[in-house]
C-alpha cells in the first residue's frame, strides 16, 4: 500500500500541469503500476496536495492543502461506547443462560426474559444497564458477543439406512397434505450417537418437532430397534400439550416398517414421508438436530445403559428449558429477485408463545402451560441442566478406555 500511494504522491504534480492528453499517458502509466481503477486513480491525482482556498474576514484568507503521505488509518473513536463494560458482561450472561443464541432470538426475548428474571431475584441492574440492555439492537448483540461467539462449533453425522418397500405404501408429503398452522402435526428423526465410531450398538435420540410451534420433544433409546423407538414415540405422545395428529419421517427403516404405519393407522395418525435424497424435506426437524440435541448431548458415543438413562433425564428437564425458554424465527416468505433469495422472518417467539398465540389450543391447555411457565425459575433451569450434562460427561468418561474402533475424546462431549 506504501508504494502505490509514492507512485501517487509522485506523479500527482506532473499530473495536474499536463494537457489532457498527457493526463491520459500519465493515468496509463500509474494504473500499470499500481492497478488502480482509472476514476480512481485520477482522483487521487488531483487530490493529492491540492490547495483550496477559503476567503476569510477583515482581509484574512484560509488556505487547506491535502495531505500528500495520504490516509494512514482510522482516526480515534469520537463518539463513547453506548455499552460500556456493565451492560455487556449483563448480557453475556443472559446469552449464556439462554443456551448462547444468535442476536435475533436474544432480542425478542429480552422484553420478557429480564422481568422475569428481575421478579425471580436472578438479576439486579441499575437504572441506566437496564435501559440499554432492554433497548438494543439484534446487530449490536451480535457485535458486542462476536469474540465469544467464535470460539463455538462442530460438524454432524448421518446413520440413515434406506427403507424397504413398504414405502411406497407410505405416500410421500406435500405441503398440500397437512395444515402448518395447527399444531399436532410434527416431524420425527433419529440422531445417532456413535461418536464417531459406527461399529456394534449405540444410542440414538428420536427427535419430534411440531411443525406448527417448533415445540420439540426428545427421547434416548438403546438402539435403533423398532421396539425401542415406537415406545419412545408413544411416551413422547402423552408428553406432548396438544394431540398429535400427524408425522413425518424420512425413509429410514426405522420408521417405514409395518410396526408404526400399524400403529399410526389404529390411533388415526396421519402418516407421511419424505422424498428419497432430498434431507430439506424435514427441515423443521433436522435444524433442532443440531440446534436442540447436539448443543446439549454432543457427538460423544454413548453405549451403555447409564448413559441412555442420564440422557433422558436430562432430556425430561431440557425440554422445558427449550420450549418455554428459547425463542425461534419461522419462515414467513421466500422470493427470489435475479439470482438472489430473499427470505422473510416471523418474530422470534418460544414454542410456548406459539401456542398461546394459536386459536386451536383449547382454553384448558393454555392455562396448564400458562401456569406451568410461571412456576419455572429460568436460572435454576439452567443450572440443572448444566449438573444433569456433567452428569452425562462423567457417565460417558467412566466406560472403560477400551472402546472398539478409534478413541474417543471426552472433551467432545457438550
Amino acid at each position: 500500500m506504501g508504494a502505490r500511494r509514492e507512485v501517487i504522491v509522485q506523479a500527482s504534480d506532473e499530473y495536474r500541469r499536463a494537457s489532457k492528453k498527457g493526463k491520459g499517458l500519465i493515468l496509463d502509466r500509474v494504473t500499470a503500476t499500481t492497478g488502480y481503477n482509472r476514476d480512481y486513480a485520477s482522483h487521487l491525482l488531483c487530490l493529492f496536495g491540492r490547495r483550496l482556498y477559503l476567503g476569510g474576514g477583515r482581509g484574512a484568507s484560509l488556505i487547506l492543502q491535502a495531505d500528500r503521505k495520504g490516509h494512514k488509518g482510522r482516526g480515534k473513536r469520537k463518539r463513547p461506547r453506548a455499552y460500556d463494560g456493565e451492560a455487556a458482561a449483563v448480557l453475556a450472561s443472559l446469552w449464556k443462560m439462554m443456551d448462547y443464541i444468535c442476536g435475533k432470538r436474544l432480542a425478542a426475548a429480552l422484553p420478557w426474559l429480564v422481568p422475569k428474571l428481575e421478579a425471580s431475584g436472578d438479576l439486579t441492574l441499575s437504572g441506566e444497564t437496564r435501559d440499554k440492555v432492554m433497548s438494543i439492537s439484534a446487530a449490536t448483540i451480535d457485535r458486542i458477543l462476536a469474540d465469544r461467539k467464535r470460539k463455538l462449533r462442530l460438524k454432524e453425522r448421518s446413520s440413515t439406512k434406506p427403507g424397504t418397500l413398504l414405502k411406497h405404501k407410505i405416500p410421500i408429503r406435500t405441503f398440500a397434505d397437512w395444515d402448518e398452522k395447527r399444531p399436532g402435526f410434527a416431524e420425527i428423526d433419529l440422531v445417532s450417537h456413535e461418536g464417531g465410531n459406527a461399529k456394534g450398538e449405540f444410542a440414538f435420540t428420536l427427535d419430534v418437532t411440531d411443525v406448527a410451534s417448533g415445540w420439540t420433544e426428545l427421547r434416548a433409546v438403546k438402539n435403533r430397534a423398532r421396539l425401542w423407538t415406537l415406545e419412545a414415540l408413544k411416551f413422547i405422545r402423552e408428553r406432548l400439550p396438544f394431540p398429535l395428529q400427524g408425522i413425518d419421517s424420512d425413509n429410514d427403516s426405522t420408521f417405514i416398517n409395518c410396526h408404526l404405519q400399524g400403529y399410526c393407522e389404529e390411533e388415526r395418525i396421519t402418516f407421511t414421508r419424505s422424498r428419497a435424497g432430498n434431507k430439506n424435506d424435514n427441515c423443521y426437524v433436522e435444524q433442532k438436530n443440531w440446534s436442540v440435541v447436539r448443543r446439549v448431548a454432543g457427538y460423544a458415543r454413548y453405549d451403555t445403559d447409564e448413559e441412555v438413562k442420564a440422557l433422558n433425564d436430562l432430556y425430561d428437564v431440557y425440554r422445558l428449558y427449550v420450549n418455554f425458554f428459547l425463542p425461534s424465527a419461522k419462515l414467513v416468505s421466500k422470493t427470489r429477485v435475479g439470482a438472489k433469495v430473499r427470505k422473510l422472518y416471523d418474530t422470534p417467539q418460544t414454542p410456548y408463545q406459539r401456542l398461546m398465540a394459536s386459536e386451536d389450543v383449547t382454553g384448558e391447555v393454555k392455562s396448564s402451560l400458562k401456569e406451568q411457565f410461571e412456576a419455572l425459575n429460568l436460572a435454576d433451569l439452567k443450572k440443572e441442566v448444566d449438573r444433569l450434562k456433567t452428569r452425562l460427561n462423567r457417565a460417558f468418561a467412566s466406560k472403560s478406555k477400551g472402546l472398539p474402533g478409534k478413541e474417543i475424546d471426552p472433551g467432545r462431549v457438550a
